[in-house]
């Protein structure tokens, strides 16, 4: 019993951290839907959603319920069993990078010291969902998508990571708190290639536009998503929107130093504040360039980052390592 009392606490600290979790994901999907229909209105010098509830603020809440209630709908050449399998792929390890990243100096689940590796590596899986609904659904269309997400996502870790690890060199700590707390000037400042870099990836990384080629309506109908519909497409929409904010996070802790900020009277979480701030300063920008620039042919894309990207973040990194080595 004694034994049960000891471990009382660290239970109720997953509960909490998980119920978190479950909050941001749900949460977050609302905010960007709806975000991201009223900025594409704006930019396109339209209203956006306006019908339902003040300045369509309830749409999301009705398109929810409109996909829950619908039919799921399986091709009949499917892979049914990997079919059913894929969203669930796609948005069940969303949950835990939120676990490790620092909201504030009181709100973080549990600082590991390999943070960073550990958020990586459960990113990466939504690459692994991508492929299994191209190939499942038995599509050319969907088969094209899951090919391009693949090359894609693979190719572009690898210079996000190099930009990554030059403020790893810096700090010494793959740990997320560790990394905030070390940035008495804002990485941003030391590290503006490393910045762009990781700014480029983080598009490539989260398959949005002008990088939207797993997708490409114009060309694809729809990509790797082309065959579901109701509850199995708003799992893929939910996990994007997710990893948006996930990328978005990792780029606040980098390079806007996280929490800090100036302090806020009569308010103790001011760190929160700040740092949402600008989690959604950066997934503005990622609504910003999906309706300001037209998609890149696929060739151009890989250019980008084998040709130049890559050899840009290796010389960086390279450089960086030998200023903190003298």
């Amino acid at each position: 019993m004694q034994t049960l009392n000891s471990y009382a606490p660290e239970i109720i600290r997953i509960v909490m951290a998980v119920v978190g979790g479950a909050v941001v994901v749900f949460g977050n999907a609302l905010v960007m839907g709806y975000m991201e229909r009223k900025l594409a209105g704006h930019f396109q010098r339209r209203t956006g959603p306006m019908e339902v509830g003040f300045h369509g603020l309830l749409q999301l809440v009705i398109d929810g319920i409109k996909l829950m209630s619908k039919q799921l709908v399986i091709p009949a050449k499917a892979d049914k069993p990997l079919f059913m399998l894929a969203p669930i792929i796609s948005f069940a390890p969303v949950f835990l990078p939120l676990l490790v990243i620092p909201f504030s100096d009181r709100i973080q689940g549990f600082d590991l010291d390999v943070g960073l590796l550990f958020v990586l590596a459960i990113a990466s899986i939504n690459v692994l969902a991508v492929l299994v609904a191209g190939w499942a659904s038995n599509n050319k269309y969907s088969m094209f998508g899951a090919f391009r997400a693949v090359a894609q996502n693979v190719a572009y870790e690898i210079p996000m990571l190099l930009s990554l690890l030059a403020i790893v060199f810096m700090t010494n700590t793959f740990s997320l708190r560790g990394i905030v707390e070390a940035q008495t000037v804002w990485f941003i400042v030391l590290q503006p290639v490393a910045f762009i870099i990781y700014l480029i990836c983080m598009v490539a990384e989260t398959n949005r536009a002008p990088f939207d080629l797993a997708e490409a309506e114009s060309e694809l109908t729809a990509g790797f998503h082309t065959e579901y519909s109701g509850m199995s497409f708003s799992l893929f929409m939910m996990a994007e929107y997710t990893n948006m904010f996930i990328v978005s996070c990792i780029a606040t802790v980098f390079f806007l130093g996280g929490t800090s900020g100036i302090p806020l009277p009569y308010f103790e979480y001011t760190g929160i504040i700040w740092f949402l701030l600008k989690v959604y300063l950066f997934m503005f920008f990622l609504v910003w360039i999906r309706w300001t620039y037209p998609r890149t042919r696929f060739d151009q894309l890989m250019n980008l980052c084998w040709k130049y990207l890559l050899p840009i973040s290796l010389v960086n990194l390279l450089i960086t390592v030998v200023v903190v080595k003298l």
